[in-house]
């Protein structure tokens, strides 16, 4: 009873008292880890016991060469191991879990899976062989094996629409020198739909239909058909015509 009194009085203060706030209760696998970092050594992620001899490092984390081995058959890995909710596997034996690989960095996807390609990604993997950015759900467009963002694969391989500037999946009217969607191919004033059988303006670099043209002042008429046989001239040196209403 004495020596505790004696210990409780001289815990308050002094150099006592900074050795109680030191001392902390560990857990075996934190006591070892204390202990490896005290000693310069590591601990096995396996056994969670301080590694004497030389270990065996798997991304970033060490092992005992004896305990790197795959937790369902017992196969010593090797550098092709899989990590799965943080147990180590032997190829086949994680295959026959049925959990996808990453097209990209062939690790296991545990979170949400991109289907593309022919392949299984990580969200975050899924990304644009031009720019790198991830898609991020967004839209993507396939080309030779590859995936593009809608910026970069109108860049590379597509028809952009003069109006909505989206690559153009169907069929593509020419006219004006510029590339329309069907949908949007129309007059610029009235909204009407336009084919190429319809007669049409350009008016702003868009076309005008023969029916808001003729409503076009005299003055703006006559500008808008001297620009024309000039365009007609340059294209066409020997013929000069109207290619319009």
């Amino acid at each position: 009873m004495r020596t505790a009194l004696f210990l409780r009085r001289f815990s308050t203060r002094g150099p006592c008292r900074r050795l109680r706030m030191i001392s902390r209760h560990l857990c075996r696998p934190c006591h070892n880890r204390e202990k490896a970092k005290g000693l310069g050594k590591y601990v096995c992620q396996r056994c969670h016991l301080v590694i004497d001899e030389q270990p065996l490092m798997f991304k970033n984390d060490a092992y005992h060469p004896d305990h790197f081995s795959c937790t369902h058959c017992g196969k010593e890995l090797t550098a092709e191991a899989r990590e799965l909710k943080g147990e180590l596997y032997c190829l086949p034996c994680h295959d026959k879990m049925g959990v996808p690989i990453c097209g990209a960095c062939r690790r296991p996807i545990e979170g949400r899976v991109v289907n593309a390609l022919g392949k299984q990604w990580h969200v975050e993997h899924f990304v644009c062989a031009k720019c790198e950015k991830p898609f991020l759900g967004h839209r993507h467009y396939e080309k030779k094996g590859l995936a593009y963002c809608e910026t970069h694969y109108n860049q590379l391989f597509g028809d952009v629409c003069y109006n909505c500037s989206h690559v153009i999946e169907g069929d593509v009217v020419s006219a004006l020198n510029k590339a329309w969607c069907v949908n949007c191919f129309s007059c610029s004033t009235c909204n009407s739909k336009l084919t190429l059988k319809n007669k049409f303006v350009e008016f702003d670099m868009k076309p005008v239909c023969k029916r808001c043209y003729e409503k076009f002042p005299l003055e703006l008429k006559k500008r808008l058909k001297k620009l024309s046989e000039l365009a007609a001239r340059k294209a066409h040196p020997k013929s000069v015509g109207l290619n319009s209403a």
